[in-house]
């Protein structure tokens, strides 16, 4: 999966080494240059590359036209399957879901339809506590155990979920909120979530700028953090007026202590 694509987006990732094959899923959150100028050309480049299997895009109504009127002035075909998933940005929703993750939009509150994104990884299938079982069992008694739902054997005999199996991998949730400007609106969206990312183009000394611009400051995204109880703040969208992002880090920790400032290549582990 990849969220967002910038102008710089395939050098980016032939740098850290991300494998352009197993990108399925491209989710947009708004048509600014700096966050969708990069698709077209790599949508032109996994063509190149001999592509085969499906690509899934997801962004506001209007990235098709815009996506496909640029390949079609380069005279670029694409003879792999290419879906657009153009979403109602004002209406939270569903866009994906599979065995392991649901990806949630919600909107955000910027200078045109943008979309914020939720990513949950699901809880995973609980651990049988196989020490505690004596005899064999067929292997949908398993399966029925590890799904957290009881097994009664043709005995009569009932092996229930709580005692012989114990909680598996618990569920992770990332939550993406890229351009958008205060509003509390969002904080339900995103609440208790492991890791919240955040604009703070701005510090609070640009206030009014960031009003203006459909912007947030640092201190704005401390301020969501907190309501919003997450686990830990991630910052990022830095204007370049500014020498150091350790000043971003310091005005957000006024209302929350879990802050980091997101770099080039970062890798976090939920």
């Amino acid at each position: 999966m990849l969220i967002d694509c910038g102008e710089g987006t395939q050098s980016q990732l032939r740098r850290y080494k991300v494998r352009f094959q197993d990108i399925q899923h491209i989710f947009i959150s708004h048509l600014h240059g700096d966050h969708f100028f990069g698709l077209p050309g790599l949508i032109a480049t996994f063509r190149l590359l001999g592509r085969h299997h499906p690509l899934h895009v997801y962004g506001p109504q209007g990235m098709k036209d815009a996506v496909m009127g640029m390949l079609l002035a380069g005279q670029t075909h694409i003879d792999y399957p290419l879906f657009f998933h153009e979403v109602d940005t004002r209406v939270p929703q569903v866009l994906f879901e599979d065995q392991g993750l649901i990806v949630r939009t919600f909107p955000l509150n910027h200078r045109v339809p943008t979309q914020g994104f939720v990513f949950e990884q699901k809880a995973g299938p609980r651990h049988i506590r196989r020490s505690m079982i004596a005899e064999t069992l067929p292997k949908y008694a398993y399966d029925l155990l590890k799904s957290g739902r009881d097994y009664i054997s043709e005995q009569g005999d009932c092996y229930s979920a709580e005692a012989y199996t114990k909680a598996g991998t618990p569920t992770r949730k990332y939550a993406f909120c890229s351009d958008t400007q205060y509003d509390a609106k969002i904080v339900p969206h995103i609440q208790g979530v492991d890791l919240l990312y955040h604009e703070s183009t701005f510090l609070n000394t640009e206030l009014s700028l960031a009003k203006k611009t459909g912007h947030s400051t640092a201190e704005q995204a401390g301020m969501i953090a907190s309501m919003a109880r997450v686990e830990t703040l991630l910052l990022g969208h830095f204007s370049t007026r500014y020498p150091s992002t350790d000043v971003f880090a310091t005005e957000a920790k006024l209302h929350f202590d879990r802050v980091l400032c997101a770099y080039e290549g970062m890798e976090l582990s939920l």
